[in-house]
């Protein structure tokens, strides 16, 4: 029987679609297979990476194969394989930004273009305080702008630092709202329980605001940065005078700045699952164990 012209065009088609399935496929496993080394896997033979992914020894063989060939995999000793040279020189060619600061760069202009207001880049200090270390400004004449870069401001104080306070482990922010809590202004939220809800909030919605909280008539919206070690290193926040940020447009950016942060995120190498892992750290330990539960 001969195949009409349509016949024949449907036929290519499906042949065509199995085929880019397959390439799908085969990319998704080989990102499977790099998953499986780590500081404490950095060689691996072929029936532990079978064991770890499910695969059948035949099909990991085969991909290491080609992955091999591309730079992906280097052999080690007989049968056992470690990350390529490929990814190294990647890693080490300057194409992955090095510090918070080179990630954020070009995502806070575009927010500030898009916002009008004042972009903050603020980040998470060794003595478990925070600094603003650089500004995108508002081009209002009445705008926000951060006259203390890179000085320690503590984290219960405004929107960026409850960002921040809200994805610390449990033990860190449980130690912080042990102290008493400046009134800065009068907004300014000191009573430790009202705050504890604000940061089960803030891990709930993905950001934290505070309304003249920390600096009289400025209002801010923050969400926090994480990097590729499941550990929240900053927050992008966007500041306002109080008249042009009602509460309505607060909510309203919080969408915009949690999309910016998590750019910044995925740059610095974070993960959806790294940042769950996160949460469970932060969360007090009966929500912990309430969400063990349910996974039972």
């Amino acid at each position: 029987m001969t195949e009409t012209p349509d016949q024949s065009s449907v036929s290519t088609g499906v042949a065509g679609h199995r085929r880019q399935k397959s390439g799908v496929q085969s990319i998704d496993r080989a990102v499977q297979i790099l998953r499986c080394f780590g500081p404490r896997a950095s060689e691996l033979g072929i029936s532990e990476i079978a064991r770890d992914t499910g695969l059948s020894t035949s099909t990991v063989h085969r991909l290491l194969a080609s992955m091999h060939d591309n730079g992906l995999v280097r052999n080690t000793t007989e049968r056992r394989y470690a990350l390529g040279p490929l990814l190294v020189q990647l890693a080490r060619s300057g194409a992955f930004p090095t510090s918070l600061r080179d990630a954020a760069g070009p995502v806070m202009r575009e927010l500030r273009e898009k916002a009008d207001e004042t972009v903050g880049l603020h980040e998470l200090l060794p003595s478990n305080k925070r600094a603003v270390i650089d500004q995108e400004e508002s081009h209002h004449p009445l705008r926000r702008t951060y006259t203390d870069l890179d000085i320690p401001i503590p984290l219960p104080l405004g929107a960026p630092g409850k960002a921040i306070l809200a994805f610390v482990p449990h033990s860190v922010s449980d130690e912080i709202l042990s102290r008493p809590i400046e009134q800065v202004t009068p907004a300014t939220v000191s009573d430790p329980e009202e705050l504890r809800a604000q940061l089960a909030d803030a891990r709930l919605d993905g950001f934290a605001t505070s309304y003249a909280e920390r600096t009289t008539s400025i209002h801010t919206v923050a969400a926090p940065v994480f990097d590729n070690g499941s550990r929240v290193v900053g927050c992008l926040s966007i500041s306002g005078p109080e008249m042009r940020m009602p509460r309505s447009r607060v909510e309203a950016l919080s969408l915009d700045v949690k999309r910016a942060a998590w750019t910044i995120s995925e740059a610095l190498g974070a993960t959806r699952e790294g940042v769950r892992f996160c949460i469970e750290l932060a969360s007090p330990p009966d929500v912990t164990e309430e969400r063990a539960d349910r996974r039972r």
